[in-house]
């Protein structure tokens, strides 16, 4: 069965990002995989503790499995690569992967926005990219 690739730090507990969700397990959707790339915290600057960044990682990705499964999912999950790129293809590996979710708080505070995650992440892969920017509708693109 194919899974959906759900890449997501900080937007883990957004409305946007579970909304989008719940449509695709009420749509039939069974399969997901989430990546949360080690990331630094925001306004972590050049130092960092990237075990305190890790740890809150573990918890957003544990209550965000849990609440998937609550909806009747099959659902795993990893801390991954701090490139969101590098973690959704090193997560993508010996799976079958249908569809990657990039989930990204607004532009204008988004690292990853500002370093077009987004394309590189269609770059990287030949199936369908959906972004789920904090705050706007989810923007689709198929391959």
């Amino acid at each position: 069965m194919s899974t959906i690739l759900i890449v997501a730090n900080q937007t883990l507990p957004s409305a946007a990002l579970a909304a989008d969700v719940s449509g695709r397990i009420e749509s039939g959707a069974t399969e997901f995989h989430v990546v949360v790339p080690a990331t630094p915290p925001p306004g972590g600057g050049f130092s960092w503790d990237e075990e305190a960044a890790r740890a809150e990682a573990e918890k957003r990705l544990a209550a965000f499995l849990e609440g998937l499964r609550a909806q009747g999912a099959t659902v795993d999950g990893e801390i991954g690569d701090r490139d969101p790129v590098a973690a959704a293809q090193d997560a993508s590996r010996g799976r079958d992967v249908a569809e990657v979710i990039l989930s990204t708080l607004p532009a204008g505070i988004s690292h990853w926005l500002r370093q077009d995650v987004p394309s590189r992440m269609r770059n990287a892969f030949t199936v369908p990219v959906t972004v789920i920017e904090q705050g706007k509708e989810a923007t689709r693109s198929g391959r």
